[in-house]
């Protein structure tokens, strides 16, 4: 039974925000990436469509979030459901770093609205 400890697991950053990969092929997962998120006050990262189903859970904090162009805050003990081909926004204007949980399938890309593609490595 594959355990990833806290330590083991892989630390990323981009757009001013840290992924903490906990799940994934290189720990042994087959079908699912998870991490966590860490997103600081002030934090603004830009528009992106993904390519598969993310469930984003806030475990601390206050988020704005776009979802296909329609604001909405989303707190601690929300769960946003998104879906394939969803444009998503995410904003932390609070005081205080937002702290989420997201899990998706391996193979998860991003388009920036420029035609830009990410491959997340915490998603591979």
């Amino acid at each position: 039974m594959p355990v990833v400890r806290p330590s083991e697991a892989v630390v990323h950053e981009m757009h001013g925000a840290r992924f903490v990969s906990h799940a994934s092929p290189r720990t042994g997962s087959r079908e699912l990436c998870a991490w966590r998120g860490e997103i600081p006050p002030g934090t603004r990262a830009p528009a992106h469509t993904v390519s598969r189903e993310e469930i984003l859970h806030v475990l601390h904090g206050e988020l704005l979030v776009t979802l296909d162009g329609h604001p909405t805050r989303v707190g601690t003990g929300d769960t946003l459901i998104i879906n394939p081909g969803a444009t998503l926004a995410v904003e932390n204007p609070a005081d205080r770093t937002a702290i989420t949980w997201v899990t998706t399938s391996i193979g998860l890309e991003a388009e920036l609205a420029d035609g830009t593609r990410i491959a997340p490595p915490w998603a591979r």
